[in-house]
């Protein structure tokens, strides 16, 4: 017996568990971002929104750069802060060479500059993997931090050696205070969320899932690996830039190299590890924990050593940090390599609190 109900054909009882989280994971996903655009910006204070909420974005949106890479092309990339720093040093050298260019347009040009740089250090990727591929990559970000240091005109030739951007505005609108700021980088990470969920969804996901599962295998049924890996590493890429720009113009302000060094690689490819490889949602869920653990340990061990009488200095704290960063990869690569996003679906599907309509 075929019925309709909320615009979705039931047939069987398989069919329906299939389609029912489906509705409820878009009611969802609709709550959360009414909550995140309406409530926040009316009850969170200036601190939450420059620790917390507006790094958090612009992490998650380089996340996704990575994981698209990473986690669905399977291609290892050790030079994702480089990439970053080459969208916020284009976005900044179109922004004030170009008169009149717009705050977006300098973001989205600086995401296309890192897409084609991108492109030319993943051509090795087309001859080499694994651990060998890690070291080209690597080379990006060597490469990148000399250049950016050095070549006195991608700084607009400051002496300094940082540059600064101020009086953003983007359609008219300002973007000064931290409400603005945080809801703009609200607004760019849905729309890149959405765009990278309905790549993955389509045939250009298909391709780089099936590289990352076996590239010989996508070869004879009639994948081209070059165009695969290849347009894998421009995509994420343009995310990284765009990320990298939102970085120093809304979050920063004023940066300089360091700001993009290779801790912040290394950073984002835990926050893949962590969060799920190959999950849109992992890449969320590893930029919370990465942004929120450091400042919970802030808090927490001092307290705790307080309660048994033993002071712990900040560069404890720091340690601590490092620690347990490298036990929880450890952990998650040994029991769970799908990181939070698998277990976040394995909650989900023993815990189901919704009765099915019958």
């Amino acid at each position: 017996m075929f019925y309709r109900e909320n615009g979705q054909f039931k047939t069987s009882y398989a069919a329906d568990q299939q389609i029912f989280p489906i509705l409820q994971d878009r009611w969802a996903i609709l709550g959360i971002l009414a909550f995140a655009f309406v409530a926040v910006p009316l009850f969170a204070d200036e601190y939450l929104f420059r620790a917390i909420l507006i790094p958090f974005l612009i992490l998650s949106l380089a996340a996704l750069g990575v994981n698209l890479l990473v986690g669905y092309c399977g291609q290892i990339t050790l030079g994702a802060g480089a990439f970053m720093a080459v969208g916020a040093y284009a976005a900044y050298n179109f922004l004030v060479r170009i008169d009149g260019m717009p705050l977006v347009g300098a973001l989205l040009l600086g995401g296309f500059t890192s897409a084609a740089v991108g492109v030319v250090f993943g051509v090795p990727s087309l001859r080499v993997r694994g651990l060998y591929l890690a070291v080209a990559t690597l080379a990006a970000q060597f490469f990148w931090d000399w250049a950016f240091l050095r070549i006195k005109w991608f700084t607009n030739d400051s002496s300094s050696g940082s540059v600064s951007v101020s009086n953003l505005s983007a359609f008219g609108l300002t973007i000064e205070s931290p409400t603005e700021k945080y809801l703009f980088c609200l607004a760019v990470l849905v729309v890149f969320a959405l765009l990278a969920k309905n790549m993955t969804r389509g045939a250009i996901g298909r391709q780089w899932m099936a590289i990352r599962d076996m590239d010989v295998a996508a070869e004879v049924i009639g994948i081209r690996p070059m165009y695969a890996k290849l347009s894998a590493f421009a995509i994420s890429s343009f995310f990284l830039g765009v990320a990298g720009g939102l970085w120093g113009f809304v979050h920063l302000g004023s940066w300089e190299p360091a700001a993009f060094s290779l801790d912040r690689s290394f950073q984002l490819l835990f926050m893949v590890i962590i969060g799920g490889l190959g999950s849109i949602m992992g890449s969320f869920f590893g930029a919370a924990f990465i942004v929120v653990l450091p400042i919970f340990l802030n808090q927490l061990l001092p307290w705790l050593g307080g309660l048994v009488g033993v002071a712990i200095s900040t560069a404890g704290v720091s340690h601590a940090e490092i620690m347990i960063f490298g036990a929880l990869i450890v952990f998650f690569l040994i029991v769970e390599p799908h990181g939070i996003a698998r277990l976040w679906s394995t909650a989900k599907e023993k815990l189901r609190l919704w009765p099915f309509p019958h």
